[in-house]
């Protein structure tokens, strides 16, 4: 039997754990292979904008339930809503997700199992950091439907190489975890035994930097990829100096020359 607990999870497109400043944002439609229905988008969407303003929260991980990570945007719902009006904004509504992962001040780790398709696979490469079980898979099939992933190409190409990704966008077939790793979507591929146990050590040692910096950091780095490189060295070059600045950057370089831990003050 189904205790009412597991009922009510069971009933949540999303799910949210956290410890040690580390949270997990777990999809939660295994029965739709994950899609990213209109429901799931708004609830990350309400996830994220809330971690965003929550200084407690050091690492985010976005992970899946069930046999497959995520399968993209949900056919079923856009085939039922034919309209351009609807679909329109479903592309816009997911695409700001997207740019919210982005943007967001914590660093964000994809855990991946399974397959992560069409926007799966674009939720993949807007995550800052990806760990992948060796059995994932990885694609962007639209082509194949008669649908091009045109947006999941937006960040796919941002990710890994043009010609890479022309070739996942042109074949529509998935590609296996060796080759999403030489490709540059994923940064490591581990035994699928050992996936949690390695995601969770990567996301504590990042929640033990300090808050302030890793925002920073972040926040410059995907600024800097978009200038040419006189603007983005002016850029960096202004953002070291106002991080030189911080409590934590002069305490992290005495902890350093004293052999202590730093005490943080975070963002």
């Amino acid at each position: 039997a189904i205790s009412f607990q597991n009922q009510q999870q069971e009933d949540r497109p999303l799910l949210r754990s956290a410890a040690g400043g580390v949270v997990t944002l777990t999809l939660n439609r295994p029965q739709a292979r994950n899609s990213l229905s209109t429901g799931l988008m708004v609830a990350l969407q309400a996830e994220l904008d809330q971690i965003r303003a929550d200084a407690n929260v050091r690492t985010v991980v976005i992970a899946a339930t069930g046999d497959i990570f995520c399968a993209g945007h949900d056919l079923k719902e856009m085939r039922n809503n034919t309209n351009y009006e609807f679909i329109h904004e479903l592309f816009q509504q997911c695409s700001r997700m997207m740019v919210t992962l982005n943007r967001l001040p914590q660093p964000i780790i994809a855990k991946v199992h399974g397959i992560a398709t069409a926007a799966g696979c674009q939720l993949v490469a807007s995550c800052d950091l990806a760990i992948a079980a060796e059995d994932a898979r990885f694609g962007t099939p639209g082509v194949t439907n008669g649908l091009f992933c045109s947006t999941p190409a937006v960040a796919v190409s941002r990710a890994i190489s043009r010609k890479h990704a022309m070739e996942m966008l042109l074949m529509g077939k998935l590609f296996s975890a060796d080759e999403a790793y030489r490709f540059g979507l994923i940064n490591k591929i581990v035994p699928s035994e050992e996936l949690d146990a390695i995601v969770n050590e990567l996301a504590k040692s990042i929640a033990s930097r300090s808050t302030l910096t890793t925002s920073m950091g972040k926040d410059a780095f995907y600024r800097q990829l978009d200038m040419d490189i006189e603007d983005a060295y002016a850029l960096a070059s202004d953002v070291m100096a106002r991080n030189m600045m911080e409590h934590d950057a002069k305490e992290g370089i005495d902890a350093f020359f004293q052999k202590r831990t730093p005490e943080w003050k975070g963002r």
